[in-house]
């Protein structure tokens, strides 16, 4: 691990000032379509707005190359899939930034396009007096399907501002204080005989009186649960039907436009960088895909084995790799892209911590962090008579997001990856080019179209999908000179390093000319005289 994390690590609260993790520093929504209105003024650069949300927010578009550029091969980078991870926003808008700023030579070649915030109405509630960890929007949305929306949600019941846990003392509960740390509680492992103490819910009331708390959240859709890969049907924050929200419709609304794509990185909770993603036979062969496969998967251990040189933190329990109805897994799955996802940011793990708010809190106290835990205090709670109820836990946002001051340094180490993944896009050249009399009038034009890249044209499942286009051979010899060879060819995809042979038989002398690509691959042009 590199300064910081080492840092934190043996300087203790010596890097942070006060003992805080003074995470509010996180720029607000105003704060940020500042900035964004600001790279959106660089001569490299547009901003679009897509749509606007429920709660009334835009949804922005960054493109960022020079020249033709959508016919370069692309880079997506999205932000905010998940409204808690806030850091998912910064490290998308400080990329954007910097290729502006820092970088604009790389453009020549990669177009980017940046959507820096996708849940900017979950977004907002780090910002507002009751702080939790939001995902859904701000569409009027009746969950537990009561015919009342929204009537069962959380409730400050220590009114500190923050929604954290409650736990309810009771003989017939699933849990127990954790060996680990007293502080957190964690599931009675039943295998081993033992019993539980404790109920434990979020922070809320059984506002409408179901027996059930906080199943009914005011707010709306969640963007990550939403997309049509494996969509949970009848799950809350989901939706009745998939792509239902104005924010994710003019998402995909804009990608299915831009054939340039040919790589996602996504900030979010899932982990298939540091972990890469792992083929099975059986599942690659269902109907229904539900399996990376095979030749992906060594694109994405290569790929991976580059952020891990790249990015000096290490991961901390890397078990999530995409849930339902995620973006980062549609992105592969329903639009064939190489597809690559990474929080961008874990505690660091402690040795004999198995339990992460545990090994998050050893790292707190080793930096004298001392405002990152609502210590448990009992409350009179309505539900509940005659029970011990207390509130208490983990203060929201602080596990998913690092101090802000931090930031920047994980940000110059993402962009480093996503510049050297750029480097490795599909690169179309003629190699071997041979232009031969064979008599009577007549010229055979043979080469190679080579693939000078470490990634190839097309995923594995690209070459499955109507939603990656195949490269495409123009020969354009006039008009009843090509006596041999298709004018017109369509090749499936060109792998790492690999070349297609092409030859024809040409009448007459002059000009011939070739153009050869696909945008996501770049196109090449080149002209022969006979």
């Amino acid at each position: 691990m590199k300064k910081f994390f080492f840092g934190c690590l043996l300087a203790g609260s010596v890097l942070i000032s006060g003992a805080s993790m003074a995470q509010n520093d996180y720029p607000t929504l105003s704060q940020l379509e500042q900035r964004l209105q600001k790279i959106g003024a660089s001569s490299n650069a547009s901003l679009e707005r897509l749509a606007q949300t429920p709660g009334g927010n835009p949804i922005w578009a960054l493109k960022i190359g020079s020249g033709n550029q959508d016919e370069k091969p692309a880079i997506a980078v999205v932000g905010g899939v998940e409204g808690f991870h806030v850091l998912s926003v910064e490290l998308a808008t400080q990329f954007a930034e910097k290729l502006i700023n820092e970088h604009s030579d790389v453009l020549e070649k990669t177009t980017f396009y940046i959507f820096p915030n996708m849940s900017p109405d979950a977004y907002a509630q780090y910002h507002a007096s009751l702080k939790y960890e939001r995902r859904g929007n701000g569409a009027s949305v009746d969950h537990d399907r009561d015919g009342t929306p929204g009537d069962n949600g959380y409730s400050d019941l220590n009114g500190d501002g923050y929604i954290t846990w409650m736990r309810v003392e009771d003989p017939m509960g699933d849990y127990v204080v954790s060996k680990e740390d007293e502080r957190v509680l964690v599931k009675a492992d039943r295998s081993k005989g033992e019993a539980g103490s404790y109920l434990v819910f979020k922070e809320s009331k059984d506002d409408d009186q179901d027996g059930n708390f906080a199943e009914d959240l005011k707010e709306g859709i969640a963007f990550n649960k939403s997309l049509t890969y494996k969509f949970p049907v009848f799950e809350p924050l989901a939706g009745d039907i998939a792509v239902s929200q104005p924010e994710s419709r003019a998402l995909l609304d804009y990608l299915f436009d831009q054939w340039n794509i040919f790589a996602f990185v996504t900030f979010s909770p899932a982990n298939n960088l540091s972990s890469p993603l792992k083929y099975n036979a059986q599942n690659a062969r269902k109907r229904v895909v539900t399996s990376i496969l095979q030749k992906d998967e060594a694109i994405n251990a290569m790929v991976s084995d580059l952020y891990k040189s790249t990015v000096s933190q290490k991961a901390f329990q890397q078990n999530n790799q995409g849930t339902d109805g995620d973006f980062f897994q549609w992105a592969y799955f329903h639009f064939a892209r190489l597809s690559y996802s990474t929080p961008g940011y874990w505690v660091p793990e402690f040795k004999g911590k198995s339990n992460a708010e545990a090994n998050y809190l050893a790292w707190a106290d080793s930096l004298g962090w001392n405002d990152v835990f609502v210590p448990w205090t009992e409350i009179s709670h309505p539900d509940f008579p005659g029970k011990k109820v207390e509130v208490g836990g983990i203060k929201p946002f602080v596990m998913a997001n690092p101090p802000y001051e931090k930031v920047g340094e994980i940000a110059d180490e993402h962009t480093d990856f996503i510049l050297k993944l750029a480097e490795m896009q599909p690169n179309l050249e003629v190699q071997n080019l041979k232009i031969e009399s064979i008599g009577n009038g007549l010229t055979r034009v043979s080469l190679d179209l080579f693939n000078n890249a470490p990634l190839p044209t097309h995923s594995e499942m690209g070459e499955r999908s109507r939603w990656l286009r195949k490269i495409r051979v123009d020969l354009n010899a006039g008009e009843d000179r090509l006596i041999s060879g298709e004018k017109i060819q369509l090749i499936d995809s060109i792998g790492a390093y690999e070349k297609v042979s092409l030859s024809w038989i040409i009448r007459g002398k002059g000009d011939v000319t070739l153009k050869a690509g696909a945008a996501h691959a770049g196109f090449i042009n080149a002209t022969f005289k006979l």
